[in-house]
């Protein structure tokens, strides 16, 4: 031991054993606007005038703050307060500022209710794109953001309510903190609609409502998955005399003082994990009602539509960010003496990749636009709407999954790591599939609107014919569909089928008319014709893989 000490050994901290290379630099410090097929989207729809604001967004979005706020809102999650040091019930949520950081920026670019008073034409789609941008950089703070934009039109059921509230929902001013309603800036909303129970069968919901002589009623019950129990504001279904219906409640009353909102715990998520969702009980707790007494799904329906859409938006753009980090990796990694990039086989999962999120993202700029265009009173645009809501929200929440594990795939282990982020997009990826209905729930709901409202078949119809003899495999795959949607007493057994050949013939004909001819032929040949495999990256031989990768962003240069 004394020889060793004497001897006094130490280590060269310049000494290095290698030199850092082959790695591809940060991904940071980038326009996430600067996407063609969001931009012709965007054009396309009818917000072209929004493109420089989009791409302020997209800057901001792709900087290195933002994504340190990112990182940190999902780091420091939300923590519970039930309580204060006195034993005084507060049912409070505290969050990192990061995540007040996010809120305010997408509240002052109107992502929330900002559309509902904005009388331009594509202000709706404005919206829906900047929407996509930001939620690029972080998903979850979207959930209370998306709520917000989705509560207006069910609200107007209830138009002294509206004129209340609504100037302060469609406010682009963050204003946290539970505060009267009427004394803040801004507002921002929420519902609760599932319990344990019942899950989406809100008719086995058990919480009551009890009208009062001063026409407020009072709420005693549960709710299961209430997300964002720090909004002001809620729209909730409760068993009244007359059947299911939908109330407003606010956290804090007009005379300031606290309504019953006893939340019991936040969930434990998967992912999401920067948005709390809540478990609250409700007892002697004041509401307004807010629609027809015993019409509370009719009501609420309205606000759920409108956050279908968003799950939409969202998955799109969370296909379409991590699409965005495999290209940047692949341009930047080499293996075997090229870049990956340029490596066949690669090039193919790529390209594969690009067709899958701008099928997506088109398709979902298409649903804003008929958002945009129904609220003008196109009478079409709604019918059309109310069938291709549910259909894009089924498919496309339901390719985000594969499509994001096969992008982390790309990176290899470094895809792997927290550091790059792509587990925080695996994590996210299945939320929207399950957010307001599952893959069930759509399916089904696409079986209801084809029995009842034959008109959205209809707009469905001359949607998609609208490219009839732009490419013979789409025309083909239309007539086999329109064969299925005969609903026979088997339909419920094949519906996810029938909804599935439905999106892909409406992304399909939206290509073959919009996109360039390489693309649309890239997805009818592999979604349409069936020519291709059941994994990524298997796209016939002969495909022109440069073309379609030409307009992934972060693929070339």
């Amino acid at each position: 031991m004394t020889a060793i000490a004497d001897a006094a050994p130490r280590s060269n901290p310049a000494a290095r054993t290698h030199e850092v290379t082959n790695q591809a630099p940060p991904l940071v410090g980038h326009d996430v606007a600067d996407d063609v097929v969001l931009l012709e989207g965007v054009r396309r729809e009818g917000a072209g005038w929004y493109a420089d604001d989009l791409h302020r967004l997209g800057r901001l979005a792709g900087s290195e703050q933002v994504q340190r706020w990112a990182e940190e809102a999902n780091r420091y999650e939300p923590v519970l307060r039930t309580h204060d040091r006195y034993g005084n019930r507060v049912d409070e949520v505290d969050f990192h500022p990061s995540y007040h950081a996010l809120m305010e920026v997408a509240l002052a670019e109107g992502l929330a209710g900002a559309p509902w008073a904005d009388e331009r034409p594509g202000a709706h789609v404005a919206r829906a794109a900047g929407f996509m941008v930001w939620s690029t950089a972080e998903a979850g703070h979207g959930c209370p953001v998306s709520m917000t934009y989705a509560v207006v039109p069910a609200l107007r059921a209830a138009p002294d309510l509206a004129a209340v509230y609504e100037p302060l929902l469609t406010s682009r001013v963050y204003d946290p903190g539970l505060r009267a309603p009427a004394g803040k800036r801004g507002l921002l909303a929420g519902m609760g609609m599932t319990e344990k129970q019942g899950g989406t069968d809100v008719r086995a919901n058990t919480t009551t409502a009890t009208g009062q002589p001063d026409g407020t009623w009072r709420l005693r019950g549960h709710k299961w998955f209430t997300s964002a129990p720090m909004n002001d504001l809620f729209l909730v279904l409760a068993q009244a005399p007359a059947g299911l219906s939908c109330f407003l409640v606010p956290r804090v009353l007009p005379d300031g003082s606290r309504n019953t909102f006893r939340i019991q715990r936040l969930k434990d998520k998967l992912g999401n994990r920067s948005n709390a969702s809540s478990e609250p009980e409700f007892d002697d707790t004041v509401a307004w009602l807010v629609g027809p007494e015993g019409q509370g799904v009719r009501t609420i329906i309205e606000m759920v539509t409108m956050t279908r859409l968003d799950c939409i938006l969202g998955s799109a753009s969370g296909t379409r960010a991590a699409l965005a980090q495999a290209a940047h990796h692949v341009r930047h990694r080499s293996v075997f003496g090229a870049r990956l990039i340029d490596q066949p086989l690669m090039r193919n999962v790529i390209a594969d990749l690009g067709l899958e999120s701008e099928a997506a993202t088109t398709l979902a700029l298409r649903v804003a636009g008929a958002v945009d265009r129904a609220r003008r009173g196109d009478a079409q645009e709604q019918a059309f709407l109310r069938l291709a809501t549910a259909v894009g929200k089924y498919w496309v929440c339901k390719r985000q999954p594969a499509a994001v594990a096969e992008a982390l795939e790309c990176l290899g282990g470094n895809g792997y790591d927290e550091a790059s982020g792509m587990p925080r997009l695996y994590r996210e990826a299945p939320l929207n599939g399950i957010w307001e209905g599952s893959g069930n729930v759509n399916a089904l709901d696409v079986l209801r609107a084809l029995t009842r409202e034959p008109d959205s078949l209809e707009a469905f119809r001359a949607e998609v014919e609208a490219a009839a003899g732009g490419d013979a495999r789409l025309d083909e795959a239309w007539r086999r569909v329109r064969g299925e949607l005969v609903l026979t007493e088997d339909a419920p057994v094949r519906a996810r089928r029938l909804v599935e050949r439905l999106a892909l013939v409406l992304q399909g004909s939206l290509l073959v008319r919009h996109a360039p001819a390489p693309v649309a032929d890239a997805f009818c040949a592999s979604r349409l014709a069936g020519d291709r495999g059941l994994a990524f990256g298997t796209l016939p031989a002969g495909t022109d893989l440069a073309a379609v990768i030409g307009r992934v962003p972060g693929a070339t240069g």
